[in-house]
Protein backbone atom coordinates (compact mmCIF):
# COMPACT_ATOMS: atom_id res chain seq x y z
CA UNK A 1 0.00 0.00 0.00
CA UNK A 2 1.23 3.46 -0.92
CA UNK A 3 -0.50 6.23 1.05
CA UNK A 4 -0.15 9.92 1.83
CA UNK A 5 -1.45 11.35 5.09
CA UNK A 6 -1.90 14.74 3.39
CA UNK A 7 -4.70 13.35 1.21
CA UNK A 8 -8.33 12.38 1.65
CA UNK A 9 -8.71 9.60 0.73
CA UNK A 10 -5.08 8.87 1.53
CA UNK A 11 -4.66 5.85 -0.78
CA UNK A 12 -2.20 6.50 -3.61
CA UNK A 13 -1.80 2.93 -4.91
CA UNK A 14 -2.53 -0.58 -3.72
CA UNK A 15 -1.42 -3.93 -5.10
CA UNK A 16 -2.45 -7.44 -4.20
CA UNK A 17 -1.01 -10.71 -5.43
CA UNK A 18 -3.67 -10.77 -8.12
CA UNK A 19 -2.77 -7.30 -9.46
CA UNK A 20 -3.39 -3.62 -8.82
CA UNK A 21 -6.36 -2.62 -6.68
CA UNK A 22 -7.24 1.06 -7.24
CA UNK A 23 -10.85 1.02 -6.00
CA UNK A 24 -10.08 3.34 -3.09
CA UNK A 25 -7.41 5.35 -4.88
CA UNK A 26 -7.42 9.15 -4.64
CA UNK A 27 -8.58 10.42 -8.03
CA UNK A 28 -5.61 12.78 -8.21
CA UNK A 29 -3.46 9.74 -9.03
CA UNK A 30 -5.87 8.04 -11.41
CA UNK A 31 -4.02 6.31 -14.27
CA UNK A 32 -0.70 7.80 -13.15
CA UNK A 33 0.63 5.08 -10.81
CA UNK A 34 2.01 1.61 -11.37
CA UNK A 35 4.15 -1.07 -9.70
CA UNK A 36 6.28 -3.90 -11.00
CA UNK A 37 4.07 -6.85 -11.98
CA UNK A 38 6.50 -9.20 -10.18
CA UNK A 39 6.71 -7.04 -7.05
CA UNK A 40 5.89 -9.89 -4.63
CA UNK A 41 8.43 -12.21 -6.27
CA UNK A 42 11.38 -9.81 -6.44
CA UNK A 43 10.28 -7.91 -3.30
CA UNK A 44 10.52 -4.57 -5.08
CA UNK A 45 7.53 -2.45 -4.05
CA UNK A 46 8.69 0.80 -5.72
CA UNK A 47 5.96 3.06 -7.10
CA UNK A 48 6.16 4.79 -10.47
CA UNK A 49 4.32 8.14 -10.61
CA UNK A 50 3.85 9.49 -14.13
CA UNK A 51 3.63 13.18 -15.08
CA UNK A 52 4.51 14.56 -11.63
CA UNK A 53 3.33 18.08 -10.78
CA UNK A 54 4.15 20.43 -7.92
CA UNK A 55 0.93 19.40 -6.13
CA UNK A 56 2.34 15.85 -5.87
CA UNK A 57 4.99 17.12 -3.45
CA UNK A 58 4.56 15.61 0.02
CA UNK A 59 5.22 12.61 2.26
CA UNK A 60 4.43 9.09 1.04
CA UNK A 61 4.41 5.84 3.02
CA UNK A 62 4.96 2.33 1.69
CA UNK A 63 3.35 -0.39 3.87
CA UNK A 64 2.66 -4.09 3.54
CA UNK A 65 -0.11 -6.03 5.27
CA UNK A 66 -0.92 -9.73 5.65
CA UNK A 67 -3.16 -11.66 8.02
CA UNK A 68 -4.54 -8.50 9.58
CA UNK A 69 -1.06 -7.20 10.47
CA UNK A 70 0.45 -4.11 8.84
CA UNK A 71 4.11 -3.20 8.60
CA UNK A 72 5.49 0.17 7.49
CA UNK A 73 8.43 -0.33 5.13
CA UNK A 74 9.53 3.17 4.24
CA UNK A 75 8.61 6.87 4.28
CA UNK A 76 9.44 8.90 1.18
CA UNK A 77 9.44 12.68 0.82
CA UNK A 78 8.78 13.84 -2.74
CA UNK A 79 9.57 17.35 -3.91
CA UNK A 80 8.50 18.36 -7.42
CA UNK A 81 10.20 21.53 -8.59
CA UNK A 82 8.51 24.16 -10.74
CA UNK A 83 8.91 23.63 -14.45
CA UNK A 84 10.96 26.49 -15.88
CA UNK A 85 11.15 27.60 -19.50
CA UNK A 86 13.46 30.31 -20.81
CA UNK A 87 12.23 32.63 -23.58
CA UNK A 88 14.38 35.22 -25.33
CA UNK A 89 13.23 38.02 -27.64
CA UNK A 90 14.64 41.25 -29.08
CA UNK A 91 13.07 44.58 -28.07
CA UNK A 92 11.03 45.97 -30.94
CA UNK A 93 9.53 42.60 -31.85
CA UNK A 94 5.82 42.62 -32.51
CA UNK A 95 5.09 40.07 -29.77
CA UNK A 96 6.44 37.15 -27.76
CA UNK A 97 4.69 33.97 -26.56
CA UNK A 98 5.13 32.74 -22.99
CA UNK A 99 4.35 28.99 -23.22
CA UNK A 100 2.09 27.19 -20.76
CA UNK A 101 0.45 23.87 -21.62
CA UNK A 102 -1.53 21.23 -19.76
CA UNK A 103 -3.94 18.41 -20.53
CA UNK A 104 -6.77 19.25 -22.96
CA UNK A 105 -10.53 19.31 -22.27
CA UNK A 106 -10.29 21.28 -19.03
CA UNK A 107 -13.37 21.78 -16.83
CA UNK A 108 -15.33 24.98 -17.45
CA UNK A 109 -14.53 26.31 -13.98
CA UNK A 110 -10.79 26.19 -14.67
CA UNK A 111 -9.04 29.48 -13.92
CA UNK A 112 -5.64 30.63 -15.18
CA UNK A 113 -3.55 33.34 -13.59
CA UNK A 114 -0.42 34.85 -15.11
CA UNK A 115 1.72 36.70 -12.57
CA UNK A 116 5.17 38.18 -12.38
CA UNK A 117 7.04 36.99 -9.32
CA UNK A 118 10.13 39.21 -9.38
CA UNK A 119 8.12 42.41 -8.86
CA UNK A 120 6.06 41.40 -5.86
CA UNK A 121 3.67 39.00 -7.63
CA UNK A 122 1.81 41.48 -9.83
CA UNK A 123 -1.02 40.23 -12.06
CA UNK A 124 -0.15 40.13 -15.74
CA UNK A 125 -3.28 38.40 -17.05
CA UNK A 126 -6.19 36.48 -15.54
CA UNK A 127 -8.70 34.09 -17.08
CA UNK A 128 -11.75 32.80 -15.23
CA UNK A 129 -15.40 31.96 -15.95
CA UNK A 130 -14.44 31.43 -19.59
CA UNK A 131 -13.43 35.10 -20.00
CA UNK A 132 -10.41 37.35 -19.57
CA UNK A 133 -10.50 39.39 -16.38
CA UNK A 134 -8.71 42.71 -16.90
CA UNK A 135 -9.90 44.33 -13.68
CA UNK A 136 -7.07 42.78 -11.67
CA UNK A 137 -4.46 43.29 -14.39
CA UNK A 138 -1.52 45.60 -13.67
CA UNK A 139 -1.70 48.72 -15.81
CA UNK A 140 1.79 48.06 -17.20
CA UNK A 141 0.34 45.13 -19.15
CA UNK A 142 -3.03 46.71 -20.01
CA UNK A 143 -3.99 46.08 -23.66
CA UNK A 144 -0.71 44.19 -24.22
CA UNK A 145 -1.72 40.60 -23.36
CA UNK A 146 -4.02 37.96 -24.78
CA UNK A 147 -4.62 34.23 -24.50
CA UNK A 148 -5.67 31.71 -27.12
CA UNK A 149 -9.28 31.11 -27.98
CA UNK A 150 -10.78 27.74 -27.03
CA UNK A 151 -7.94 27.28 -24.53
CA UNK A 152 -9.95 24.96 -22.28
CA UNK A 153 -10.38 22.47 -25.11
CA UNK A 154 -6.78 22.58 -26.33
CA UNK A 155 -5.03 22.99 -22.97
CA UNK A 156 -2.80 25.68 -24.52
CA UNK A 157 -2.76 28.40 -21.87
CA UNK A 158 0.13 30.36 -23.38
CA UNK A 159 0.21 34.13 -23.04
CA UNK A 160 1.00 36.51 -25.89
CA UNK A 161 2.77 39.67 -24.78
CA UNK A 162 2.68 42.47 -27.36
CA UNK A 163 5.55 44.89 -27.98
CA UNK A 164 7.96 43.40 -25.41
CA UNK A 165 10.28 45.90 -23.72
CA UNK A 166 13.53 45.47 -21.77
CA UNK A 167 11.64 46.22 -18.54
CA UNK A 168 9.44 43.17 -19.22
CA UNK A 169 12.46 40.95 -18.51
CA UNK A 170 11.69 38.80 -15.46
CA UNK A 171 10.08 35.65 -14.03
CA UNK A 172 6.48 34.85 -14.96
CA UNK A 173 4.30 32.18 -13.37
CA UNK A 174 1.38 30.45 -15.07
CA UNK A 175 -0.95 29.11 -12.35
CA UNK A 176 -3.77 26.75 -13.30
CA UNK A 177 -6.67 26.17 -10.90
CA UNK A 178 -8.32 22.94 -12.05
CA UNK A 179 -10.78 21.19 -9.73
CA UNK A 180 -8.80 20.77 -6.50
CA UNK A 181 -5.44 20.83 -8.29
CA UNK A 182 -3.14 23.83 -8.55
CA UNK A 183 -0.52 23.56 -11.27
CA UNK A 184 2.32 26.02 -11.77
CA UNK A 185 4.75 26.61 -14.61
CA UNK A 186 7.58 29.14 -14.47
CA UNK A 187 8.75 31.10 -17.51
CA UNK A 188 11.83 33.32 -17.52
CA UNK A 189 11.57 36.07 -20.15
CA UNK A 190 14.63 37.96 -21.35
CA UNK A 191 14.08 40.95 -23.63
CA UNK A 192 17.31 42.14 -25.22
CA UNK A 193 17.92 45.72 -26.27
CA UNK A 194 17.80 46.72 -29.90
CA UNK A 195 21.11 47.43 -31.56
CA UNK A 196 21.92 51.12 -31.37
CA UNK A 197 23.17 53.01 -34.42
CA UNK A 198 26.79 52.85 -33.23
CA UNK A 199 26.46 49.17 -32.36
CA UNK A 200 25.29 48.51 -35.91
CA UNK A 201 28.21 50.57 -37.30
CA UNK A 202 30.68 48.64 -35.15
CA UNK A 203 29.21 45.31 -36.26
CA UNK A 204 29.42 46.40 -39.90
CA UNK A 205 33.08 47.41 -39.49
CA UNK A 206 33.82 44.05 -37.88
CA UNK A 207 32.25 42.20 -40.80
CA UNK A 208 34.23 44.29 -43.29
CA UNK A 209 37.43 43.52 -41.38
CA UNK A 210 36.68 39.80 -41.45
CA UNK A 211 35.97 39.88 -45.18
CA UNK A 212 39.07 41.90 -46.08
CA UNK A 213 41.67 40.32 -43.82
CA UNK A 214 40.48 36.91 -42.64
CA UNK A 215 38.60 35.61 -45.68
CA UNK A 216 41.72 35.44 -47.90
CA UNK A 217 43.53 33.57 -45.12
CA UNK A 218 40.68 31.09 -44.86
CA UNK A 219 40.69 30.59 -48.62
CA UNK A 220 44.44 29.96 -48.61
CA UNK A 221 44.18 27.44 -45.79
CA UNK A 222 41.31 25.62 -47.51
CA UNK A 223 43.26 25.58 -50.77
CA UNK A 224 46.31 24.21 -48.97
CA UNK A 225 44.40 21.33 -47.40
CA UNK A 226 42.05 20.76 -50.34
CA UNK A 227 44.14 17.92 -51.65
CA UNK A 228 43.52 15.98 -48.43
CA UNK A 229 39.78 15.88 -49.02
CA UNK A 230 39.17 16.17 -52.77
CA UNK A 231 38.35 12.89 -54.50
CA UNK A 232 39.61 14.32 -57.87
CA UNK A 233 42.44 16.85 -58.00
CA UNK A 234 43.26 18.91 -61.13
CA UNK A 235 46.86 19.66 -62.19
CA UNK A 236 47.94 21.67 -65.25
CA UNK A 237 51.49 22.15 -66.53
CA UNK A 238 53.21 23.38 -69.69
CA UNK A 239 55.24 20.90 -71.72
CA UNK A 240 58.95 21.45 -71.47
CA UNK A 241 58.85 21.87 -67.70
CA UNK A 242 61.43 19.90 -65.75
CA UNK A 243 58.79 18.05 -63.70
CA UNK A 244 55.20 18.02 -62.45
CA UNK A 245 53.92 16.82 -59.09
CA UNK A 246 50.78 14.71 -58.71
CA UNK A 247 49.55 15.26 -55.12
CA UNK A 248 48.36 12.46 -52.86
CA UNK A 249 48.39 13.11 -49.13
CA UNK A 250 46.93 11.28 -46.16
CA UNK A 251 46.22 12.73 -42.74
CA UNK A 252 47.86 9.74 -41.02
CA UNK A 253 50.91 7.61 -41.76
CA UNK A 254 50.99 3.93 -42.77
CA UNK A 255 52.77 0.74 -41.68
CA UNK A 256 55.98 -0.45 -43.35
CA UNK A 257 54.28 -3.32 -45.21
CA UNK A 258 51.90 -0.93 -47.00
CA UNK A 259 51.86 -0.99 -50.84
CA UNK A 260 51.37 2.20 -52.87
CA UNK A 261 50.34 2.01 -56.56
CA UNK A 262 50.14 4.85 -59.06
CA UNK A 263 48.15 3.85 -62.17
CA UNK A 264 46.43 5.69 -65.01
CA UNK A 265 43.01 5.21 -66.56
CA UNK A 266 44.51 2.69 -69.01
CA UNK A 267 45.51 0.64 -65.96
CA UNK A 268 49.20 1.09 -66.75
CA UNK A 269 51.40 1.01 -63.68
CA UNK A 270 53.13 4.35 -63.34
CA UNK A 271 54.98 3.78 -60.07
CA UNK A 272 55.01 1.05 -57.39
CA UNK A 273 56.29 1.35 -53.84
CA UNK A 274 56.40 -1.69 -51.51
CA UNK A 275 58.52 -3.15 -48.72
CA UNK A 276 60.19 0.19 -48.09
CA UNK A 277 61.44 0.85 -51.65
CA UNK A 278 60.40 1.51 -55.26
CA UNK A 279 59.61 -1.48 -57.49
CA UNK A 280 60.80 -0.47 -61.00
CA UNK A 281 60.35 -4.03 -62.27
CA UNK A 282 56.57 -3.61 -62.15
CA UNK A 283 56.63 -0.16 -63.73
CA UNK A 284 55.46 0.61 -67.28
CA UNK A 285 58.42 1.24 -69.59
CA UNK A 286 57.09 4.65 -70.69
CA UNK A 287 57.50 5.97 -67.15
CA UNK A 288 60.66 4.11 -66.18
CA UNK A 289 63.31 6.45 -64.73
CA UNK A 290 60.84 9.39 -65.03
CA UNK A 291 59.01 9.05 -61.71
CA UNK A 292 60.00 9.34 -58.08
CA UNK A 293 58.39 9.58 -54.65
CA UNK A 294 59.59 11.15 -51.42
CA UNK A 295 61.65 9.25 -48.89
CA UNK A 296 60.00 8.20 -45.63
CA UNK A 297 56.68 8.61 -47.40
CA UNK A 298 54.70 6.08 -45.34
CA UNK A 299 55.54 7.84 -42.09
CA UNK A 300 54.66 11.33 -43.33
CA UNK A 301 51.60 10.28 -45.39
CA UNK A 302 52.86 12.29 -48.40
CA UNK A 303 52.47 9.82 -51.28
CA UNK A 304 52.75 12.42 -54.05
CA UNK A 305 54.37 11.38 -57.33
CA UNK A 306 56.80 13.51 -59.33
CA UNK A 307 56.81 12.94 -63.12
CA UNK A 308 59.86 14.37 -64.91
CA UNK A 309 59.80 16.08 -68.31
CA UNK A 310 56.02 15.88 -68.89
CA UNK A 311 54.71 15.89 -72.49
CA UNK A 312 51.20 15.96 -73.93
CA UNK A 313 51.32 12.15 -73.94
CA UNK A 314 51.28 12.30 -70.14
CA UNK A 315 47.83 13.96 -70.16
CA UNK A 316 45.74 11.37 -68.35
CA UNK A 317 43.85 10.50 -65.18
CA UNK A 318 46.09 9.04 -62.48
CA UNK A 319 45.04 7.12 -59.37
CA UNK A 320 46.99 6.71 -56.16
CA UNK A 321 45.90 3.57 -54.29
CA UNK A 322 47.20 2.40 -50.91
CA UNK A 323 46.86 -1.30 -50.00
CA UNK A 324 47.36 -3.07 -46.70
CA UNK A 325 49.41 -6.28 -46.44
CA UNK A 326 46.14 -8.24 -46.77
CA UNK A 327 45.19 -6.40 -49.94
CA UNK A 328 42.55 -4.12 -48.43
CA UNK A 329 42.30 -0.62 -49.91
CA UNK A 330 43.26 1.98 -47.29
CA UNK A 331 43.19 5.10 -49.46
CA UNK A 332 42.49 6.14 -53.03
CA UNK A 333 43.03 9.56 -54.65
CA UNK A 334 42.54 10.60 -58.28
CA UNK A 335 44.52 13.31 -60.11
CA UNK A 336 43.73 14.65 -63.58
CA UNK A 337 46.88 15.86 -65.33
CA UNK A 338 46.69 18.18 -68.29
CA UNK A 339 49.93 18.98 -70.16
CA UNK A 340 49.56 21.98 -72.42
Amino acid sequence: MWTSSDLDPKSVHQRREGGDDVRGQNQRYSRRTSMNRYAFIIKDFSLTLRKPTKTDSGNYTCSISAGGKERRLRDIQLQVKDQQVEVMVREGSQSVILPCNTTPDLPEDTAVEWTRSDLGLITVHEYSNRNDDIMTQDEVYRDRTKMNEDLLRTGDLSLTLKQPKVKDTGQYICTIYRDKDILRQKIVLQVKEQLSFWDAVLLFCLLVFLLIFLLPCVVLVLFHFMQYFMSVYMVEVDSGKESVRLPCKAIVGFLKDTRVEWTNRDNRKIHIYQNGSDQPGEQDEFYRARTKMKTNLLKTGDLSLTVEYPTDEDTNTYTCTVYSMKGDILLTKTVKLSVR
